[in-house]
């Protein structure tokens, strides 16, 4: 394995210098509207410019209201002023939130990610922006100590790490370049629920890599079993991993499956099996996009670009094993992400294309998906991400 990891700090013996990581107390915060405690806030990330896959009309995060009663949604305003703002995650404790901004070699020197507090009142005030030392940054994910943020980069083969200020504003840790960075596509990080691993996948080279992630010292290094090889042309996307722990899926862009996996002790995963995201009988050209599981824990969905419709499978506890529900039409072109609402009961596809969220509720027995009529217009979104 070639893995390279860049260390920003000083290096004695090949050990990194331990640092003191200070444990940040959650702080209470309401994802609802004050005064309207009927009303959930969301964030939406945008393309705001044209590029080679879409006509991005956006104009950077947009913040919009829904109602847990009935799953009707409301325009806000616009929260940020950002270029392709294509993905953004709230911190666990709600008191940041952060955003990629998705640029080439034609825009700037690299990607960039900004930081942002949440005020009470659910407004953005920037606290920082940092180069992510690649381009096309397009994820982000926060390790549950809320110590510290990863972004992966789609184009240059870089994985970053950053540790956070206490005001939420960033300071870069590592710099985790990968074999072989103009064909290496790393597409997003998952890390376990103990903080002990991570996991990239990597869409050009068909794998999943594994590394030992220790917070107390920073330290990252490969796992030892430092990846697992997915079927050539596969192109592994988005990794989500169930609360147990035990099992876990990607979703793979290229040939639209979806791979399942038993995760050992040591972080290591063995495949267990693959499924299509779309039905056999469909032949258009399709890319599978994002996957997320159910907050009960029994359900898993996955976006296609092209059949345009969210695919439901049902999990096996036992075995971690799925099995398809159904297909949904998302009433709308190229779902990219989606969201699931944090009681549960609903699922709004972001159609990049036809510039509309659309609303489904999700029956809680059979996991199936039933269209609400919700439809929101919004400008070329791609990320829906709601205060959990």
């Amino acid at each position: 394995m070639n893995t390279k990891i860049k260390k920003s700090v000083p290096v004695l013996l090949g050990v990194i210098v331990l640092f003191s990581v200070s444990c940040k107390l959650p702080q209470e915060k309401s994802g609802t509207v004050p005064g309207k405690a009927s009303r959930e806030i969301a964030y939406i990330g945008t393309y705001t410019k044209k590029e080679g896959h879409v006509d991005g009309k956006g104009e950077g995060i947009y913040k919009i209201y829904q109602d847990p009663s009935n799953g009707k949604l409301k325009f806000g305003s616009l929260a940020a002023n950002i270029i392709n703002p294509s993905f953004i995650k709230v911190s666990a404790d709600k008191e940041n939130l952060y955003a990629v901004s998705e640029l080439g070699p034609g825009d700037a020197g690299s990607g960039f990610i900004h930081s942002y507090n949440i005020n009470k009142d659910n407004s953005l005030v920037e606290t920082g922006k940092l180069s992510t030392e690649g381009f096309a940054p397009c994820y982000i994910a926060e390790d549950p100590t809320g110590n510290f943020i990863f972004v992966a980069n789609y184009v240059g083969g870089v994985v970053m790490m950053y540790e956070k200020n206490p005001d939420g504003s960033l300071i870069k840790k590592e710099n985790i370049t990968f074999e072989d960075p103009e064909n290496s596509h790393p597409h997003s990080v998952t890390i376990s629920a103990n903080a002990r691993h991570f996991y990239v996948a990597d869409l050009g080279h068909d794998k999943i890599w594994i590394f030992d992630l220790n917070v107390e010292t920073a330290e990252v290094k490969p796992n030892n079993t430092p990846f697992i090889q997915l079927k050539e042309g596969a192109g592994p996307r988005h990794f989500s991993i169930d609360a147990s722990g035990n099992f876990a899926y990607s979703i793979n862009e290229l040939n639209s499956t979806i791979s399942s996996f038993k995760i050992e002790d040591t972080g290591a995963l063995v495949h267990l099996d693959d499924i299509s995201s779309i039905p056999e009988n469909f032949i258009g050209k399709n890319s599978a996009a994002d996957i997320n599981l159910h907050p009960a824990g029994n359900f898993l969905y996955v976006s296609n670009r092209g059949h345009n419709s969210i695919a439901a499978f049902n999990i096996n506890p036992e075995t971690g094993l799925i099995e398809l529900l159904g297909f949904t039409s998302t009433q709308g072109d190229i779902p990219r992400n989606f969201a699931i609402s944090k009681d549960g009961t609903y699922l709004y596809a972001a159609n990049q294309n036809s510039n509309n969220i659309t609303g489904f509720s999700i029956n809680p027995a059979t996991g199936k998906l039933e269209s609400t009529g919700v439809v929101l217009g919004v400008n070329t979104p791609v990320c829906i991400e709601f205060m959990r």
